[in-house]
């Protein structure tokens, strides 16, 4: 598992997240390749289903990144992405897939440093998590 490379899924706002990945690639600041942008109108779109089929289709994490509490352009599209995000969380504890598999994350536009600092963290503790559950169930029914 010392080789274990996780793919990662960021769902990430237009206005606020996706705006800081814009800019910490303007800044040259490195963060994970295989951390996978999905721009999003606003993180209140994404529902509980996009961040499970992310992960049955085999993305190890997943974190939905938005505008910063009290700033979404949607008003509370970014509490709604919250709950959701718990919601999933949740769930995968119940199936016994370890909910830290997914993660709400806040920034906005300016927090380049902060996108990239994130990328590289959640990857970090996806990898300490190792492959994801689903890729395991699969690998057993290709075998079996």
């Amino acid at each position: 598992m010392e080789n274990f490379e996780p793919e990662i899924v960021a769902f990430c706002c237009h206005y606020c997240a996706y705006t800081a990945a814009d800019m910490a690639g303007s800044k040259r600041l490195s963060y994970p390749p295989n951390v996978k942008i999905i721009r999003v109108p606003c993180t209140g779109k994404v529902d509980a289903i996009h961040i499970m089929k992310a992960l049955l289709k085999g993305a190890d994490g997943v974190y939905v990144a938005g505008c910063l509490e009290g700033d979404c352009h949607f008003k509370n599209g970014n509490i709604r992405a919250a709950h959701r995000v718990a919601y999933v969380q949740k769930m995968l504890n119940d199936i016994g897939w370890d909910g830290e598999r997914v993660e709400m994350i806040t920034m906005s536009a300016g927090m380049g440093e902060r996108f990239a600092q994130t990328a590289k963290e959640f990857t970090e503790k996806i990898r300490q998590l190792g492959p994801s559950p689903a890729k395991t169930a699969a690998g057993q029914a290709a075998v079996g």
